[in-house]
């Protein structure tokens, strides 16, 4: 049986830091694995540059001129990781497996093998899930944490603690290609394809140089992303705050009344202003969430591309 042609797919934004030990270290993998017959000679690596302002681009040329396995897409501008990795994805349709993973190696690519050994056990997705964050911070590792449980108590369905480190079989990722989302969430996607699925662990290592594409903003970011795309809890949220609201605008009007008609006066200036600026910052809150809502349908709506791209190396 023909051993499978695997394309590793790496998203780059200025990683000329890294480059040069993922590109080292990721090459020893695939040579490896050749060398053990597990894949084809025709496996390469296929890195992604999400318009980076520093030398990665160029870094990517010189590696592809040098060495046969290595490939890489310029996109016309800085598209997001989600996107830069779909653009990643679609190259590779040639490709019997595809692996993602991020450029600074903080995924553990030693199990890179064990993914393709899944694969060839009859699994079309095999999952990298980390189930140690001792080189993570506290701060990291609880708003990661917290981020999975929330995702997880809103009707998400995604694997905890895995990001973006998996392989797909060439059906799986056609299937995941179908999926035409204006606002992606990959990580939420996957499951929904529902072909046989494994998973592999593994401990997050320290980065080797430069610095996280991933500060609070965008893990919040990513966060809204995931919710708004994949559930219509704060919806229900806000239909149920609103009508609780309604009940208890009901009792107080009740009493109010009660009150007037028994000859008391109404006093309490301070409380009713209290109220209606509850009430206003929750309406608030309810608007904005539904306009969160209102603005990805315009979004999806519009059904621009979701890339463009500027230069590659794909045939070098």
């Amino acid at each position: 049986m023909q051993p499978p042609v695997l394309s590793i797919v790496v998203p780059c934004y200025n990683e000329q830091e890294v480059l040069d030990f993922c590109l080292n270290e990721l090459s020893l993998r695939i040579e490896d694995m050749i060398y053990k017959g597990k894949i084809d000679k025709g496996s390469h690596i296929v890195f992604i540059d999400d318009g980076s302002k520093d030398k990665t681009w160029r870094l990517i040329e010189i590696a592809s001129s040098e060495k046969d396995l290595v490939k890489g897409i310029k996109l016309s501008r800085n598209k997001g990781h989600q996107t830069a990795l779909m653009a990643g994805l679609s190259v590779c349709t040639d490709s019997d497996i595809t692996v993602s993973i991020d450029a600074d190696l903080q995924d553990d690519s030693s199990v890179i093998e064990q993914m393709v050994d899944a694969y060839s056990a009859g699994y079309d997705i095999v999952y990298g899930v980390r189930n140690d964050r001792t080189s993570d911070t506290f701060f990291k590792k609880f708003t990661a944490e917290s981020f999975y449980k929330l995702m997880t108590l809103l009707g998400v369905n995604q694997v905890s603690n895995h990001a973006d480190f998996r392989l797909l079989s060439k059906r799986a990722l056609n299937s995941l290609l179908q999926y035409k989302e204006q606002n992606l969430y990959i990580r939420g996607l996957i499951p929904l394809i529902g072909y046989p699925s494994d998973k592999v662990f593994y401990s997050r290592s320290e980065r080797v140089a430069g610095e996280s594409k991933y500060p609070l903003r965008k893990m919040l970011s990513l966060a809204l992303e995931g919710i708004t795309s994949f559930s219509v809890t704060p919806l229900r949220i806000v239909s149920a705050l609103g009508f609780m609201i309604s009940i208890l605008s009901s009792i107080g009007v009740l009493y109010t009344l009660i009150q007037y008609f028994l000859g008391h006066t109404v006093s309490g200036w301070a409380s009713v202003i209290l109220a209606v600026l509850f009430i206003g910052g929750v309406q608030m809150l309810c608007l904005g969430v539904i306009g969160e809502y209102v603005g990805k349908i315009y979004m999806e709506s519009k059904k621009r591309p979701k890339f463009f791209i500027e230069d590659d190396t794909l045939k070098n």
